[in-house]
């Protein structure tokens, strides 16, 4: 069972990884939106990491709403309202349970999902962060490495794809060739997931 501790756990490495991989986020972002996707992402999760250390929340759900709340507050861009809906919608599918399985996370996670794509109008195949998150959610049953290798395959298919939503879509044709920084990051963030359990 999953309790708070782990999804702490899991923003804390999620932070980290934004931290290492930033530039590459940044230089990602740079090709075809405007060079600032690291550093926003950057900024959001040092705040998620200290608003939870300050705060801690108790239950899972807890954890992952505070966490979105705060993107909301502090990321720039559309970034920032994407994944504060992603964490937010999934914290609240969790509701006030102190654990939950790896099952009911899968099913908060993709109401997350459901969120963003509300929000942004965006479906698989639009060269979005979708192509990593839902591809990763429909894995997460068969475990976290498989839903961190559907993210990063998911990342990686949107090099050839044209862009149809978001800041890259402007640009028609010459998004194509160019791997989505939307979709790295949320790779990045499923496989936070898979090494906090690793953790554990």
């Amino acid at each position: 069972m999953l309790d708070a501790d782990f999804f702490r756990r899991w923003m804390t490495v999620a932070a980290a990884s934004v931290d290492r991989e930033a530039e590459q986020l940044t230089a990602l972002d740079s090709a075809i939106g405007d060079a600032d996707h690291g550093s926003n992402l950057q900024r959001g999760f040092t705040a998620v990491r200290a608003t939870l250390e300050k705060e801690s929340p108790q239950t899972p759900g807890q954890v992952l709403t505070l966490a979105g709340r705060q993107l909301i507050s502090t990321v720039g861009g559309a970034s920032g309202p994407l994944y504060g809906t992603l964490l937010r919608r999934a914290g609240k599918a969790l509701g006030e349970a102190a654990e939950v399985d790896e099952a009911q996370l899968a099913e908060a996670l993709r109401a997350g999902v459901d969120g963003v794509m509300a929000l942004g109008g965006a479906a698989p195949g639009d060269k979005t962060m979708i192509d990593a998150l839902a591809p990763a959610v429909d894995a997460l049953p068969d475990g976290f490495a498989a839903a961190r290798v559907a993210a990063e395959e998911g990342a990686v298919a949107t090099t050839p794809l044209q862009a149809r939503k978001g800041r890259a879509s402007y640009l028609g044709e010459r998004s194509i060739g160019h791997q989505d920084p939307g979709a790295t990051s949320s790779a990045l963030l499923i496989a936070a997931l898979e090494e906090a359990a690793s953790g554990a």
